[in-house]
């Protein structure tokens, strides 16, 4: 693709939000890359894209991040096609919005809107709404000025969900109260989650986090484990909500799997600081299901993407499999990996395979015992029904017959009953 394609010309889709897409190549990341997923972005906000405009350059221009002509040569490409809307694909400071929107008169968001905006139409939860708002207002904050001017004089559409035109014409000092309201309520229930993690140790429950870049089909494996019920979309960010449903191991263990927002390339660091709640449920897992979607040419630098995110949040030394999805849509065959298995979440096939890998690499918080219990310590065995998951129960002559997945804290008070 050359400096400026122009593709899509005029589309019929009356419904949709007409856009253009802009960017500069400086040579920084793969700028072809970056505009295909920005377009993918736009198609879940509701827009078709009309046109794409990627100027190369050493550095954006200050003002207008386009040069002179190539500002020139978008303002055109908006009228000729009747553009609603144009989206950089980077942060702008309200002062470039501005400046854009007085040459091509169409409204101008960047990445970060975007996103925010899929956030706001997707998030179910109080908490995920609470985040979601805490987001634009501290994204909006330095922006105020210029962006509620603007926002007033263009109108709403995509870029303009969540809190409100109204919310970002109040003054800043009522915004910062806002801000600590929402932070304040965020930490409550962050408080909550705590405590609900604790009591999951402190019972031994193991749990798994299902990670993975957007679209990769987290929410859809989990559905076909559990029967969940969680939406599952081919669009990004089709989940923002925290979920968890528990599912039973071949060895009869217990494992809660928790679905996590999805990843995206060059996803904002204020952005992953807003919905680290849902990642930290990955930091503090037995397991991670690293689901990719082996069917996109781009699996290998999306993968990275997740496992750099991983190992910020401090997961090194968590056991992850990586669960290759999708693998109906190959018409050839992957080779076999250490710790990776093959799957395909629509079609239900790999399963099998997945839990036993899930069994093999988690970490023994219990262990299975077969036992004969004597009579006279009958106590110990009804103790097991809470320091443990008992599988298999018989009365016989010369005591009680048990199989059962023992918590490893009072493994020892059975070991003497092992048969």
């Amino acid at each position: 693709m050359n400096e400026s394609t122009v593709n899509n010309p005029i589309l019929k889709e009356n419904e949709l939000t007409r856009a253009i897409l802009a960017g500069v190549d400086t040579g920084e990341y793969d700028a072809e890359i970056s505009m295909d997923e920005l377009e993918e972005l736009a198609e879940t906000a509701g827009a078709v894209t009309v046109c794409r405009i990627i100027q190369k350059r050493p550095a954006i221009e200050s003002a207008t991040i386009l040069g002179e002509g190539k500002i020139e040569e978008l303002s055109a490409a908006a009228k000729d096609l009747d553009a609603q809307l144009i989206i950089f694909d980077m942060e702008l400071s309200s002062s470039q919005i501005r400046n854009i929107e007085d040459i091509t008169s169409v409204r101008v968001i960047d990445r970060t809107m975007l996103i925010l905006d899929i956030f706001a139409g997707r998030a179910v939860t109080n908490e995920g709404k609470l985040q979601v708002e805490l987001a634009q207002l501290k994204y909006r904050l330095p922006r105020l000025m210029g962006i509620g001017t603007s926002l007033s004089r263009l109108g709403g559409g995509i870029g303009t969900r969540g809190p409100g035109e109204t919310q970002l014409e109040t003054d800043r000092r009522h915004i910062r109260r806002r801000i600590d309201k929402l932070s304040d309520e965020l930490k409550e229930l962050e408080k909550r989650r705590d405590l609900s993690r604790r009591r999951r140790k402190k019972d031994s429950v193991c749990v798994g986090a299902i990670v993975g870049y957007t679209n990769a089909g987290k929410s859809t494996l989990l559905n076909a484990l559990t029967g969940a019920g969680v939406l599952a979309e081919d669009k990004l960010f089709a989940t923002l909500d925290l979920t968890s449903r528990a599912i039973e191991l071949p060895d009869g263990r217990s494992l809660t799997l928790v679905d996590t927002v999805g990843l995206i390339r060059r996803l904002p660091h204020h952005l992953v600081e807003a919905f680290k709640s849902t990642l930290e449920e990955a930091a503090s897992a037995d397991i991670i299901l690293h689901v990719c979607d082996a069917s996109d040419p781009e699996a290998r630098e999306k993968a990275q993407t997740t496992l750099s995110l991983l190992s910020e949040l401090g997961c090194g030394e968590i056991p992850v499999i990586t669960v290759l999805n999708k693998c109906d849509k190959l018409d050839y065959e992957l080779p076999p990996a250490e710790n990776t298995v093959m799957i395909s979440a629509k079609n239900g096939t790999g399963f099998d395979e997945l839990l036993k890998a899930i069994s093999d690499n988690l970490t023994d918080k219990v262990s299975r015992m077969e036992m004969l219990i004597p009579y006279d310590k009958s106590g110990l065995a009804a103790a097991l029904h809470s320091h443990g998951k008992v599988l298999s129960e018989e009365y016989l002559e010369n005591g009680i017959a048990v199989t059962a997945l023992v918590d490893k804290l009072h493994k020892y008070e059975y070991e003497e009953f092992v048969i």
